[in-house]
């Protein structure tokens, strides 16, 4: 199995509080003196990790970035999680399923905001294109502040298939869009729900958006066009948790 570098606080922890079997090694600033990399060195200790103490523009070399917060690990990376594994969490599930689909985001800042917020908001899965979007790399696991390890991430080879799968499911599709006139706060979010989310200045491609139940916006009185896509993924999440749990 293939490896991959992780790093910051949030990443490393929750890989070792659900898997530490996949840390293989791990590098720590030398001389930090932190409580918080003191408190996972004792717990990497335990679990018989080795710990290497190296200098900065080691780990900065390592983590091929300045924001590792002083930690770098490498993994054994977790198996890919494909349609197989959707159809097994949405038969194992005793509550309407919460999904997100993410219809090509390409930014892996995006992606493991979107993650983390999808974590936050009690989504069971966010599901995406394995082609032409982004990864679960470093940059995603760090942004996800350990979301990516607790929120199943699923890359499917076909999207209108995988969509078209869901409704066969009973689940609703309610995609955001900017140009129609229902909004998020006037559509109905709960039962069995996903919401679909388009690409970064591109928005839902065509046959995403034919494949939806419904379109929704979010109202913007001021200036700006546009929200960043995690942040339209926060609104109308949070939106659909309101409504579901009112």
């Amino acid at each position: 199995m293939s490896e991959q570098r992780v790093y910051g606080f949030h990443a490393i922890e929750a890989i070792l509080q659900h898997e530490p079997e996949r840390i293989l090694d791990v590098w720590v600033l030398n001389g930090r003196g932190d409580k918080r990399l003191d408190a996972i060195s004792e717990i990497l200790s335990k679990h018989g990790i080795s710990q290497q103490k190296v200098k900065r523009e080691k780990l900065d070399e390592l983590a091929d970035s300045n924001r590792h917060q002083g930690i770098v690990a490498n993994c054994r990376m977790a198996p890919p999680r494909n349609e197989n594994f959707l159809n097994q969490l949405l038969d194992t599930i005793d509550v309407p399923p919460f999904l997100l689909i993410l219809d090509g985001v390409t930014d892996p800042h995006n992606l493991g905001a979107c993650l983390r917020t999808a974590d936050a908001a009690g989504v069971h899965a966010v599901i995406a294109p394995k082609d032409n979007a982004a990864t679960l790399n470093a940059t995603v696991r760090k942004v996800s502040s350990g979301a990516a390890e607790t929120t199943p991430f699923i890359a499917v080879t076909n999207l209108a298939r995988c969509l078209r799968n869901l409704k066969e499911r009973g689940v609703w599709l309610i995609g955001a869009a900017g140009e129609v006139d229902t909004s998020v706060y006037q559509q109905d979010l709960t039962g069995s729900l996903a919401i679909v989310m388009g690409a970064e200045g591109k928005g839902l491609r065509r046959l995403t958006r034919e494949t939806c139940d419904h379109l929704i916006t979010i109202p913007m009185p001021g200036n700006v066009e546009s929200l960043n896509v995690s942040v339209a993924t926060g609104v109308c999440l949070y939106e659909a948790l309101r409504q579901r749990t009112g």
